[in-house]
């Protein structure tokens, strides 16, 4: 390397070129520094590097390596980014974890995998640690991140997010629609009766290893040979795509206004097998006119020579958000608020626990919920309970059943007037949480209790003094216990158990400043507590409850303690099984 080309590497390059000298002279055997770095426009130092891989163990279905391997290798201006290595060569394409044919993916999380300090040693041992795997056959193409489409994110700015829920395509080529939520957020449809852009679905006969380009023109060229093998002097291995996507696209563009884009969404089969990988597109409306131009003078079934296109003509990559079941696992999959999937609750009372307990339970895929609470939110309210300074004025209900219905689309979400919802409605629900704190609501409750119900009967409560304790009173459906017999026995257990005297409090009465008065003159003494803590006191609670309904047979009953790890010293959860429930 010249003097000249080594002044105008960065402190950081030269730092990390020095230590790759240093190990190529240490083990010259096994690595070779084949061509000196070059600064590209980019201001990336790129270099040839030559790695003995002889060694390398080969199973079955593994990379197959040579005895030395070539990389070009990518060191950037700063430690922010990790080096890079690619090949020239279309040896691994198709591979897991080669990217667009050529670059290996080293790094899946640069900000967690990426460690500076570790230097060149360190991106040159997870390099030969990339080898090992490949040849070894250790990667799994099913989960390789999108392995269908060269492994990388197909994204452009100022696109919208397309909402993929329905499963499909149906058939090879589908007319959908896509539904504008907002400027930011597109939902996809096949219901012929949803008003929207109409949207080309194509699937192709293959996957693109070599990613779906960003231009229009080597777009459709990569439609007909998605592997470039006329490159390679053989004939494309797939039948010609390009005449039946454009044929759709024109159908769909000739329906939709004028001075609009055009998308379209490309179904990518999976090279490891099962539910097509989706991709979506749009093309800029200058374009799009030109394309209803086309099919009201020709037809829809035009077939245009991709070397005659515009090759300035982009295409525009949009994020898809594919929330298919055939594709998607839970972010929350295996853990305790699994037990709220699918059931209908009951929650009375919309406060400090009430609305916190109500959000964490609509994100864990309850299916319909039924809130409370005639109490109207004022200002002083949004320092601890789950609302905003838009919801001041409106009964705790009605904004927690908007906030709610926010969060998800598909769940169902009823105000019920009054203090409590119809006793019927209420005993056939999954669950019926109390946060009410009230004498009469569980006087009501206990009433409810000795009925035929399949609601699961929670209460909860925080201690007045610093809201970091938590109660759950669990009445199981077909136990003979009430909750105020339930809160008696466990109050008496508690009492009586000096290891638990942290929580005596939630059944001794309220000592001077264990309460405070919010507005002078205008509100009654409440306990003290933050957001903070209210939150983190329901989140526990949820798991709580969560647990019992994941229970095989019949759920058990009794009361849960629990404490947040600031609270004063003592058991950070205990359970009292009721006196009179055997199954625990």
């Amino acid at each position: 390397m010249s003097r000249r080309n080594r002044a105008t590497l960065s402190a950081w390059q030269k730092h990390l070129f020095d230590e790759l000298r240093s190990l190529a002279r240490e083990h010259p055997s096994d690595v070779r520094i084949v061509e000196q770095p070059r600064l590209d426009s980019d201001g990336d130092a790129t270099l040839r590097l030559r790695l003995h891989t002889a060694d390398i163990l080969h199973r079955p279905g593994g990379l197959g390596l040579g005895d030395d391997e070539e990389f070009i290798v990518k060191i950037r201006p700063s430690l922010f980014a990790p080096p890079s290595a690619e090949v020239d060569h279309t040896r691994f394409l198709g591979f897991p974890h080669v990217l667009q044919g050529q670059r290996l993916c080293i790094y899946l999380d640069p900000s967690r995998e990426w460690r500076p300090s570790a230097g060149m040693a360190g991106f040159l041992s997870r390099l030969w640690d990339w080898l090992t795997d490949a040849a070894g056959g250790a990667f799994d193409p099913s989960t390789a991140m999108y392995h269908a489409v060269g492994g990388v994110l197909h994204h452009a700015d100022d696109t919208p997010t397309i909402v993929v829920r329905e499963p499909g395509p149906p058939k090879r080529q589908q007319i959908a629609r896509l539904v504008a939520r907002s400027p930011h957020r597109y939902d996809l449809t096949y219901s012929t009766d949803r008003d929207g852009h109409r949207t080309p679905v194509f699937v192709l006969a293959r996957d693109l290893p070599f990613g779906a380009a960003s231009t229009f023109a080597l777009f459709l060229t990569l439609l007909d040979d998605p592997h470039l093998d006329r490159a390679e002097g053989r004939p494309p291995e797939v039948s010609p795509q390009s005449p039946a996507f454009l044929t759709s696209l024109l159908a769909s563009a000739l329906r939709n206004p004028d001075g609009t884009e055009q998308y379209f969404v490309l179904a990518v089969p999976h090279p490891a097998g099962g539910p097509h990988h989706l991709l979506g597109g749009r093309l800029p409306a200058t374009t799009a006119d030109a394309l209803r131009r086309l099919a009201k003078k020709h037809g829809t079934a035009v077939n245009l020579d991709p070397a005659i296109i515009n090759a300035d003509i982009p295409i525009e990559w949009c994020n898809m958000s594919d929330e298919r079941q055939e594709v998607t696992t839970r972010r929350d999959d295996n853990r305790p608020v699994n037990g709220f999937q699918g059931r209908a609750v009951h929650i009375w009372g919309c406060g400090g626990l009430g609305s916190w307990l109500a959000e964490f339970i609509a994100r864990a895929g309850a299916s319909a919920i039924t809130v409370c609470d005639p109490g109207t939110i004022t200002g002083g309210l949004l320092v601890r309970q789950n609302y905003t300074e838009a919801d001041i004025g409106q009964t705790k209900a009605d904004a927690l059943a908007t906030r709610l219905r926010a969060i998800r689309d598909d769940l169902t979400v009823t105000v019920a007037e009054g203090s409590v919802p119809d006793p019927a409605v209420s005993l056939s629900a999954d669950l019926i949480i109390d946060a009410t704190v009230s004498h009469s609501i569980t006087t009501y409750l206990d009433t409810l209790a000795g009925e035929d119900r399949t609601a699961l009967i929670a209460q909860v409560a925080t201690d007045a003094r610093t809201g970091s304790l938590g109660i759950a009173n669990i009445c199981a459906p077909g136990d003979t216990c009430t909750p105020s017999e339930l809160d008696d026995q466990a109050g008496r257990s508690v009492l009586a158990d000096g290891g638990l005297e942290l929580y005596h409090r939630l059944w001794e009465d309220a000592a001077e400043g264990d309460e405070l008065t919010p507005t002078r003159g205008c509100s009654v003494p409440t306990f003290h507590g933050s957001a903070a803590d209210l939150a983190a006191v329901a989140a526990t609670l949820v798991n709580m409850i969560g647990l019992h309904l994941q229970q095989a047979g019949a759920p058990v009953s009794g009361t849960h303690l629990i404490a947040l790890p600031h609270a004063p010293a003592g058991p950070r959860h205990h359970f009292l099984p009721a006196a009179s429930d055997t199954r625990g």
